[in-house]
């Protein structure tokens, strides 16, 4: 890519400037939206309608401009609204920034890649406890455990190509890179929900009434509704039955229709960190060899030479090691004598150009993301105990917020089947497995958990006596007092530093006695 391609890229956000959005599939002129695959007849009669409608005699129509809708593209004819910024350009971002990729994979991983699993909610979770009868609890919560069974398959089964994870992970690696995700529901002749599945962002856009959305692709054009809605007839293409979108933006006080990614705050750096790389890469490319300065003194080349040192120093050189070069020169003469010399510009060892300026876009495409550098990478200067801080703040303040906002709208999918349950991503894990049984231990201990809710997570089935609190043996509460009370320290700082009167059972023989016989 040229330089001044790159820096296009910059100015191609905005959406004041289509002659940038070339691959816009919505930027096609009306004559040319007409022949498109799918739309309706009716729609079509509407679109020629629209046309005449400022016409009179013999070619004559009005030249005004209508600043209400443009109805000379897509845009305007399928009552779409543009994005805020070029949704090919933000892609094309995530393809091609390293440090842009790699923070948008570690959000996505940390959201939606760690898997998910279902609780009970509130309410069964309040029946099964007010049931008195041992035997009769255990049933339910065992029927519970064969509905989060039957769920699982459910969702698996809803898609033949991709998990349902792996679904998520697209739908939301578009929501980081875009600003807008799209999960497309389907669903039987009885209504029921049959089909889940992923709509790349870039090619779809939001109906101006909210009514739905349209895509077009390779010159096709599809209608779809919102999520649940039973009430719309679909205003665009043939289909009588249009799927369904669940639309996932990221807030942006600039628009209500989209949502803007995080890293548009960190255009500049994206675009320069691509400059940048990229003269590194034409230097090794045109100028990885020493330059030399070449003077001739007491004589002059013939045109021959000359051509010949120029062809060496300009292709001779690169890309081959240890060449030759034989120039003949004239001999010395009495008063005067020849000297040629190449003396090399740059003959030491060449680093690599801009690298605090990278290290400095790095650094700014991060913050915008606000993803640490330790879920991307190893920092030489930072240590175990501040990586995990700053684990624990992309977590609470990243990950955990944006679980909490999917697991709201994908329950709406769950209720159509149950509600009995509800889906919950799994979170960072900031503890290893021995600190984590350590925690589980002390509550149990202490009665704050019984084993059936510890026992789900880790994989086991419920157990008839697991929602009993567990019960100490009196020397196992006095363990654990002594060990609150850290008096278990202290007996073992006493046992280290007694003296060997008390460490030994024979002591020691009073002064000048020598040694003990036993």
């Amino acid at each position: 890519m040229e330089m001044t391609e790159t820096i296009a890229r910059l100015d191609n956000l905005d959406k004041n400037k289509p002659s940038a959005s070339k691959t816009d599939d919505f930027l096609f002129e009306a004559d040319v939206v007409k022949s498109f695959d799918g739309i309706d007849a009716n729609f079509k009669r509407r679109i020629t309608r629209m046309s005449k409608a400022y016409t009179g005699q013999d070619g004559a129509k009005s030249k005004q401009l209508f600043p209400e809708q443009d109805i000379t593209t897509a845009y305007g004819l399928f009552d779409v609204v543009l994005p805020p910024y070029n949704l090919d350009e933000l892609a094309f971002f995530f393809d091609n920034s390293f440090a842009n990729h790699a923070a948008i994979n570690a959000k996505v991983a940390n959201t939606v890649g760690l898997g998910y699993n279902f609780i009970m909610s509130d309410i069964v979770k309040a029946r099964i406890e007010e049931i008195e009868d041992v035997s009769q609890r255990v049933r339910a919560q065992r029927k519970v455990e064969r509905a989060k069974s039957e769920l699982t398959n459910w969702l698996e089964e809803l898609n033949d190509e991709d998990t349902f994870t792996h679904v998520l992970e697209k739908a939301m690696t578009d929501y980081e890179a875009t600003g807008n995700g799209y999960i497309e529901i389907g669903r039987k002749n009885t209504g029921e929900i049959g089909y889940i599945g992923h709509i790349p962002a870039t090619t779809v856009r939001v109906r101006r009434l909210r009514d739905g959305y349209v895509q077009i692709v390779n010159q096709r054009v599809v209608y779809f509704k919102n999520f649940q809605d039973k009430k719309t007839v679909n205003p665009v293409t043939t289909d009588p039955r249009p799927n369904e979108l669940i639309h996932i933006k990221k807030y942006s006080p600039k628009n209500t229709y989209y949502g803007v990614p995080d890293v548009v705050s960190a255009a500049t750096s994206v675009v320069g960190d691509q400059l940048a790389a990229r003269y590194n890469i034409d230097y090794f490319e045109n100028k990885a060899v020493p330059r030399y300065i070449v003077t001739l003194k007491g004589a002059k080349l013939s045109s021959d030479a000359e051509d010949k040192l120029f062809r060496f120093l300009q292709s001779g050189l690169r890309g081959q090691n240890h060449r030759t070069l034989y120039i003949p020169l004239p001999g010395d003469a009495a008063d005067n004598k020849v000297e040629f010399k190449m003396e090399p510009v740059e003959n030491g060892i060449q680093e690599g150009s801009f690298d605090k300026y990278r290290t400095s876009n790095v650094h700014d495409i991060l913050m915008a993301h606000q993803v640490p550098i330790s879920k991307v990478g190893s920092d030489p200067g930072s240590s175990i105990a501040s990586a995990l801080v700053s684990d624990r703040t992309f977590k609470e303040q990243v990950a955990r917020p944006s679980q909490k906002n999917l697991e709201k709208t994908i329950n709406k999918l769950i209720k159509e089947k149950t509600d009995i349950l509800l889906l919950k991503f799994n979170e960072l894990t900031l503890t290893d497995e021995n600190t984590q049984s350590q925690i589980d231990e002390r509550y149990l201990r202490a009665q704050v958990v019984v084993p059936n809710d510890i026992r789900p997570r880790l994989g086991l089935p419920v157990i008839p006596q697991g929602d009993t609190p567990v019960v100490m043996t009196p020397q196992q509460r006095a363990e654990q007092n002594a060990q609150m009370a850290g008096t278990r320290e202290r007996d073992q700082q006493r046992t280290n530093e007694a003296s060997d009167s008390t460490s030994t059972t024979t002591g020691r023989n009073p002064g000048g006695e020598g040694r003990s016989v036993l």
